[in-house]
């Protein structure tokens, strides 16, 4: 599945529903569905910085495409998190580095969170784009 079939498919989801609260249930279950990260890579190196909340992200480079695991320690930031490795994860770095996160603005996620939450969405995008650039960096040596 393409990075915007898999966005398309979340905004359908979204779409069912109207009330911000059910939606932000919707973020706390995707969380919660989402495998707990290996306490092996709960390391400061993969903490994200300018998240309030804390964030582990690991990277690992999987036959060219880059699979992403995560764990947080704030429900809805699992969520948001979550969303985020369904949508790139499996992809190659090129593909991550393109892609147009759309679905953000779409399903409202970014007006109905706090300027502080907010700031951590952009924070775990921006690092995961960073860890495709390295491993871009380090395919073509």
């Amino acid at each position: 599945m393409t990075i915007n079939e898999t966005q398309d498919q979340i905004i359908a989801e979204f779409s069912d529903f109207d009330d911000w609260m059910d939606r932000y249930q919707l973020l706390i279950d995707l969380g919660n569905e989402q495998e707990p990260l290996d306490p092996q890579y709960k390391t400061d190196q993969n903490l994200i910085e300018g998240c309030q909340s804390r964030v582990w992200l690991q990277a690992d480079d999987e036959g060219g495409r880059l699979v992403f695991r995560a764990e947080s320690d704030a429900l809805i930031v699992k969520g948001i998190i979550a969303l985020l490795i369904r949508v790139l994860s499996g992809h190659t770095p090129d593909e991550i580095l393109s892609a147009d996160l759309y679905f953000i603005d779409r399903i409202g996620l970014r007006e109905h969170l706090s300027p502080t939450r907010s700031n951590g969405l952009l924070a775990m995008v921006k690092q995961m784009r960073m860890y495709a650039l390295a491993f871009k960096a380090k395919e073509g040596k």
